[in-house]
C-alpha cells in the first residue's frame, strides 16, 4: 500500500484484492505510529473507517465506483472548512471551532468519493512558510527531521510524503502549495486563481489565495484538480516540441545556492534529452522585488480574515481580538500586528494592484515573444530550511502575485547526509498562461515518466 497512486487503487479494488477500510486501517496506524515525530496531523476524521465500509459496501452491491475518487483518503490542510470536524487554521483561537458545513472543494471532493481522512497542521493561518503552530507546534520534514517541510501547507506536504494519506490539499497565497511539495518529493498544482472556489477557506488574501492538489504523481494531482475545480480545464494548443524558458533570474549565484542549481541542471539537461526546447531567458525578474513592492498579501489580510472571522462567528473574530487574546503562536505576532496597520483604502495598496496588472502583461508578452509554452525554475534557490530558520530565496510569487498557474515537480535531491539518509528534496516549477493547466500537467506528465524522481522518505521506528 506504500506508495499507492489512485489508478492502480481502483484497480485492485475492482478485482477485488483490497479494500476501502484495510487501505484507511493502513493510513490511519502509520498516522498512531510515525506522527509523533512529524507533527502533521491535527485531527483525525473520527468517520473514516466508518465512510471507509460505506465505500466498499457501494462497490459490493453495485459493482460501480461511486465516482474518480472513490473511497479515495485526503489529507486536508486544516484551513478549510469541514462539517464533521473542527476547522482551527492551527491557531488556539479557534481550538475546537466548526463552522458546521463543507468548503466548496471539499464539496466536490465528497461528490467525486473521497473520504476527507485527517485534517493536517500549517504555518498558523498560513502567514508564513515554516508550518508551525500554537495548536500542533512544528512539522517535522520526514526527509531531514532537522529541517522544515516548507509550507505554509508543511503538514500536508510532510504526511503525504510520509505515505499518511494517498493526496491531499494546500493552499496557496504566495508559495503555499509549492514550498511544501518542493520540499517533500511531492507534485503540487497551484491553478489559475478562481479555477478553484475559495468559498469555505479561512482566508489570508482573496487576490492570491488559492487552493489546489498536492500528490505523490502528476496524474494523482491531476485527478484531484479535475474533482475540485469550478470548470473543465481549458483544453491548450497541441504541441509536440514543448518550448520551456529557464528563467534565469531566479536561480541563485551564492555557495549556499550550489545544490539546487546541480540538480537543476541535471533537469534542464534532461528536458533537452526528451527533444523538448529550453531556451534562457535573460529578462530581469527579480524575486524579491515582486513580493516587497507588488504583493497584496499583508494588505488584505486584515480586511479579509476579519470579514471572515465575524461571517462565521469565530470566538476571537478580529486579528485585535486574537492577538489580545495571545491564543497564537508568538511568531506570527510580528506579521498579525504589522498586517493591522495596513489597510486596502491606502494609496499603496492600490498602487501595488496597478503594478500587478502590468506584471500580467509583462509575463504575457514575454510568452508571446518567446512563443513559449513554460517558463522553469527552481521553487527555492537554495535548500528548504531548518527548523528553527525562515524560509528564504523561494520564488513562488510569480505564480502567486500574476494569479497564474504552476506545477511543481520534484527535481532530485541534495548529496544524502547524517540527517537526511537519501538527501533534500528539490522541486522546480513549470509556470505557465492563465487556463493552461491541461498544457502544464501534460508536459508534467512526459516528464515524470520519462525520469521518475519520486522517492518515500526513510520512514520506520527509528523516526
Amino acid at each position: 500500500m506504500l506508495e499507492l497512486n489512485i489508478t492502480a487503487y481502483h484497480q485492485f479494488l475492482l478485482e477485488k484484492q483490497m479494500t476501502t477500510e484495510g487501505l484507511v486501517a493502513f493510513y490511519l496506524d502509520r498516522i498512531q505510529r510515525y506522527d509523533e515525530v512529524l507533527s502533521s496531523i491535527i485531527c483525525v476524521n473520527p468517520a473514516a473507517i466508518k465512510l471507509a465500509r460505506e465505500c466498499d459496501d457501494y462497490l459490493r452491491k453495485t459493482g460501480k465506483l461511486r465516482g474518480s475518487l472513490h473511497g479515495v483518503p485526503v489529507l486536508l490542510k486544516d484551513n478549510i472548512e469541514t462539517s464533521d470536524m473542527p476547522t482551527t487554521a492551527g491557531s488556539l483561537s479557534l481550538r475546537g471551532f466548526s463552522t458546521g458545513k463543507d468548503a466548496d472543494l471539499v464539496k466536490r471532493l465528497k461528490a467525486a468519493g473521497a473520504i476527507i481522512l485527517a485534517k493536517t497542521n500549517l504555518h498558523e493561518f498560513a502567514i508564513w512558510g515554516e508550518s508551525i503552530s500554537s495548536i500542533k507546534g512544528q512539522t517535522y520534514n520526514p526527509y531531514d527531521l532537522t529541517r522544515t517541510p516548507g509550507g505554509s501547507s508543511g503538514g500536508t506536504g510532510a504526511a503525504l510524503a510520509a505515505n499518511f494519506g494517498m493526496v491531499g490539499i494546500g493552499t496557496d497565497t504566495i508559495n503555499s502549495i509549492r514550498s511544501p511539495s518542493s520540499a517533500n518529493n511531492l507534485v503540487g498544482i497551484r491553478p489559475t486563481v478562481g479555477l478553484v472556489s475559495a468559498n469555505g477557506i479561512v482566508p489570508y488574501s482573496l487576490t492570491q489565495d488559492t487552493a489546489g492538489p498536492m500528490a505523490r504523481t502528476v496524474a494523482d494531482a491531476a485527478a484531484v484538480l479535475k474533482a475540485i475545480a469550478v470548470r473543465d480545464l481549458p483544453e491548450t494548443r497541441a504541441s509536440n516540441h514543448p518550448k520551456i524558458g529557464v528563467l534565469r533570474s531566479f536561480f541563485g549565484s551564492e555557495p549556499v545556492n550550489e545544490e539546487v542549481n546541480r540538480v537543476m541542471a541535471q533537469v534542464l539537461e534532461e528536458l533537452g534529452e526528451m527533444d523538448f526546447e529550453v531556451i534562457d531567458i535573460e529578462d530581469r525578474i527579480e524575486i524579491i522585488h515582486l513580493v516587497n513592492n507588488i504583493s497584496v498579501h499583508l494588505y488584505e489580510l486584515k480586511a479579509h480574515l476579519n470579514h471572515y472571522l465575524e461571517s462565521v462567528h469565530a470566538p476571537y473574530p478580529s486579528i485585535d481580538a486574537i492577538l489580545q487574546s495571545g491564543l497564537h503562536h508568538p511568531g506570527i505576532k510580528d506579521n498579525l500586528v504589522y498586517a493591522n496597520q495596513l489597510d486596502i483604502s491606502a494609496p499603496e495598496y492600490r498602487e501595488r494592484l496597478e503594478k500587478r496588472a502590468l506584471l500580467q502583461k509583462q509575463i504575457e508578452s514575454l510568452f508571446a515573444t518567446h512563443q513559449l509554452d513554460a517558463l522553469i525554475f527552481p521553487h527555492q534557490q537554495q535548500l528548504v530550511c531548518r527548523v528553527g530558520e525562515s524560509q528564504s530565496q523561494r520564488n513562488g510569487a510569480l505564480a502567486a502575485i500574476t494569479g497564474f498557474p504552476s506545477i511543481c515537480l520534484p527535481a532530485g535531491f541534495s548529496a544524502p547526509t547524517p540527517h537526511a539518509p537519501i538527501g533534500v528534496p528539490v522541486g522546480f516549477e513549470l509556470f505557465g498562461l492563465p487556463g493552461s493547466e491541461a498544457r502544464l500537467i501534460e508536459i508534467s506528465s512526459q516528464y515524470e515518466q520519462q525520469y521518475p524522481k519520486r522517492q518515500a522518505p526513510i520512514v520506520g521506528d527509528s523516526l
